[in-house]
């Protein structure tokens, strides 16, 4: 039997010179590659069917401000930016429905390297690793349904 969870998307975060911050788009549309409009810079680490979009949670952005990051939402490279789901529940292999058509899947914990350091105090950015700190990483997703995310979509989480 699976579980649902419910959230809403907070904010769209593309660069399209690639790299990081990501800065905030009201929409944009997803493709079995990718957010249109966003590049990534290394194709080994980012990217690809299977890594085509990028989530973290708002309340972990929070939580590592309060703690003393400079942290803010797309400032880690993450393209969709959501808030009210329970993040240490997430699983891979968990389905999201965004809006009316967007499925992802969760495929992998996003790792983190030093070009997201301007985020954390000290150049900590090791602080979002599931290795060391389980349930704080950013996920990345494949596309099983194609469309457009808007700022407030609501967000199905089925495990």
């Amino acid at each position: 039997m699976s579980t649902s969870l419910y959230g809403r998307v907070v904010q769209i975060n593309v660069n399209p010179r690639g790299g990081v911050p990501k800065y905030a788009v009201p929409s944009a549309e997803i493709t079995l590659n990718g957010v249109l409009g966003d590049k990534q810079r290394d194709h080994r680490y980012h990217g690809g069917i299977d890594r085509a979009v990028s989530l973290y949670a708002l309340e972990r952005i929070d939580a590592l401000r309060a703690e003393g990051h400079p942290i803010g939402p797309g400032t880690t490279g993450e393209n969709v930016t959501l808030a009210g789901i329970d993040w240490a529940r997430l699983k891979i292999g968990a389905h999201l429905l965004i809006g009316e058509w967007v499925e992802l899947e969760l495929t992998g914990f996003a790792v983190p390297c030093s070009t997201i350091s301007d985020s954390f105090r000290n150049g900590e950015f090791k602080r979002i690793a599931e290795k060391l700190h389980p349930g704080w990483s950013r996920f990345y997703a494949r596309v099983r349904a194609e469309g457009i995310v808007r700022t407030d979509d609501r967000v199905m989480v089925t495990l």
